[in-house]
């Protein structure tokens, strides 16, 4: 083997290197239109006269602990209790 001959693993690696950005590449256009498909669902929704910006919250919060929750309401109502805006 002379110096501009690569081994022969190096033809299998790029190979596995070429599938592997091949796959992640097919990812990224799945997420885009994953994407896309979910601005839809928030205009169609907004069209109809939801406020999607409580929608997102809600979908965060329903992503969350009921706990975790709780004990941050919790923390929120206490603060707004010491700045008198209860």
């Amino acid at each position: 083997m002379n110096e501009t001959t690569p081994p022969s693993s190096y033809d299998v690696t790029a190979s596995e290197l070429r599938q592997f950005i091949e796959r992640y590449e097919h990812l990224e256009a799945e997420k885009k239109e994953i994407a896309d498909q979910q601005k839809e669902v928030m205009a169609e929704a907004k069209g109809r006269g939801y406020d999607t910006k409580v929608m997102r919250k809600v979908i965060a919060l329903r992503k969350r602990d009921r706990d975790e929750i709780a004990e941050e309401e919790a923390v929120l109502e206490m603060y707004k209790e010491a700045l008198g805006m209860s």
